[in-house]
């Protein structure tokens, strides 16, 4: 009989769930890591919430367990990458804690703003310190918020409902959007430099860790208040406490730290600062919420063998799936380097199939390439949730497939259309297996992705390889692969280069400032 194994504190509804789906199912809270080693091999489903940590080790004792779901949306208590290679799906519940998550944000805006934390210890010692606590009104105020996904969407429906005034930067809003959502979109420096509070929605990327640093707290109002809900590495802690000693910051709420729980957190102490234990997701109905989620989409799966919301897992059949999966690799590189390219809020999506590949159920590769777009600015996207995703942004997505002969025996092709510009990227299997790019915004050349890479756009002149070169090796950096193309002669070359390790800003500083070159990024695989 299929069992399943609840390891964390859920509502007691999720074990009935499992039952009257006809699995069988133990609770068995708080063990410790060596008893779950011991016991996890006799089930074929794991439910947890963060409590439960399954490394490496859990997974090799698991021996049948198929799927771990997680109740909620933060899956960092799991090795995600230890179980793909068992073959262990995992899921979780990335929209059950939103709106609590929400509130709990606008709660801090209001105990900011009002001073009440400190106002409340204060009155119970029994003091009554009425100037002490002057507060400021909200009503009126502009809000900015960084990360206009599903949960800042709904801080600002909340905030306009305050008769706040609402400016959001989110790199993947559209217009369209803002506009249903009554926002105004800005760039960061503008609503750094218009925000009375600050509430951070934003995902964990390298684009927005330490997005909040002494640089960005020079540019905002004098009097700012700072609100984070989202992850604590967003903000510099050193610069922040520097700028609440200045007074540029007048206040600040966190819910979330770098490291939790958080040890030696400078800012403890202030009645400026208001501080909850990670408590966004912490209410009676998010909890009820994600519990039944979670449970019936593993039921779902371990019974009709359906895929809702998994991280590492495709939502194609077992026969198909070998054939798929070099072509969902390509797509997703192709992605992945159209999403870390652009510069601006994408607008629309043309995915084209040729050769081969067209003859493919292609379903499973256009989420996969969406998945690679949406993920260098968004957190927990996956294979099927990214077209939903994508469709909130209003991002437009087209799929057109080709049976006319190509330069390639399979081909796929991917247009990007921003505010600014349009990008074409496209790529190829070689040896049936092995992802190519072979056309980047135009310039034909045949590239190879790594994890680490360098991407140059440069005059075609003579001298810039070496000049490159030599910045890179006076830094360390040892270059793997280089692919280089151009247009025609004189025109502009693109390079994508693959180095052994990530490249310090410094270096990344020289190479844009070497002559003739029109941009120069980072970018990861």
């Amino acid at each position: 009989m299929t069992k399943v194994l609840i390891s964390d504190d859920l509502s007691p509804r999720a074990a009935e769930i499992f039952r009257e789906r006809g699995l069988d199912v133990d609770v068995k809270v708080g063990m410790t890591p060596e008893e779950l080693i011991a016991c996890i091999g006799d089930y074929h489903g794991l439910a947890v919430r963060s409590a439960t940590k399954v490394p490496e080790a859990v997974l090799d004792a698991a021996i049948n367990l198929k799927v771990i779901g997680r109740a909620g949306i933060g899956v960092d208590n799991v090795d995600v990458n230890a179980a793909s290679a068992r073959g262990v799906v995992v899921m979780n519940t990335p929209f059950g804690n939103s709106i609590t998550t929400a509130e709990h944000a606008i709660a801090l805006m209001f105990a900011l703003a009002r001073q009440i934390p400190a106002a409340d210890q204060s009155t119970q010692s029994g003091k009554w310190e009425k100037s002490r606590f002057m507060g400021v009104e909200l009503t009126g105020k502009t809000l900015g918020i960084i990360g206009c996904g599903n949960i800042g969407s709904i801080v600002a429906e909340r905030a306009l409902g305050l008769r706040m005034k609402v400016v959001a930067y989110d790199p993947y809003l559209s217009p369209e959007r803002a506009n249903t959502l009554g926002v105004e979109k800005a760039e960061l420096d503008e609503l750094l430099r218009r925000a009375d509070f600050i509430t951070l929605h934003t995902p964990l990327t390298d684009a927005t860790r330490d997005i909040l640093d002494a640089a960005a707290f020079a540019k905002t109002k004098n009097g700012v208040r700072i609100i984070n809900c989202a992850r604590g590495e967003l903000i510099v802690e050193a610069d922040l406490k520097d700028a609440l000693d200045s007074g540029q910051v007048a206040g600040v709420a966190v819910d979330v730290y770098a490291v939790e729980p958080p040890k030696d957190f400078s800012l403890f102490g202030r009645d400026n600062v208001v501080a909850t234990p990670h408590l966004g997701a912490a209410t009676t109905e998010a909890q009820e919420k994600v519990a039944l989620q979670v449970a019936e989409q593993m039921s779902d799966f371990l019974v009709d063998g359906a895929v809702v919301n998994a991280i590492n897992m495709p939502s194609v059949s077992a026969e198909e799936a070998p054939r798929l999966l070099p072509y969902m690799t390509l797509a997703k590189q192709l992605g992945s380097l159209a999403g870390q390219i652009a510069e601006s809020s994408i607008k629309s999506v043309a995915i084209e199939y040729e050769g081969t590949v067209a003859q493919l159920n292609t379903k499973p590769m256009t989420a996969s390439l969406l998945c690679g777009l949406l993920a260098p600015v968004m957190e927990s996207v996956n294979m099927i949730n990214a077209p939903i995703l994508a469709r909130e942004r209003d991002i437009a997505v087209s799929e057109v497939k080709h049976e006319r002969d190509s330069e390639y025996q399979t081909l796929i092709s991917v247009t990007v259309t921003s505010e600014n510009r349009t990008r074409k990227f496209a790529g190829t299997l070689f040896g049936g297996d092995k992802p190519r790019i072979v056309n980047l915004n135009g310039v034909g050349l045949e590239a190879e992705l790594g994890p680490h890479m360098l991407y140059t756009i440069n005059a075609d002149k003579p001298g810039f390889i070496g000049r490159l070169g030599s910045i890179l090796g006076a830094a360390d950096v040892n270059i793997a692969t280089f692919h280089l193309g151009r247009g025609e002669a004189g025109g502009d070359a693109v390079a994508l280069i693959e180095i052994d390790g990530p490249i310090p800003d410094t270096v990344l500083n020289d190479v844009r400032a070497v002559t003739g070159v029109v941009q120069a990024r980072t970018l990861k695989f």
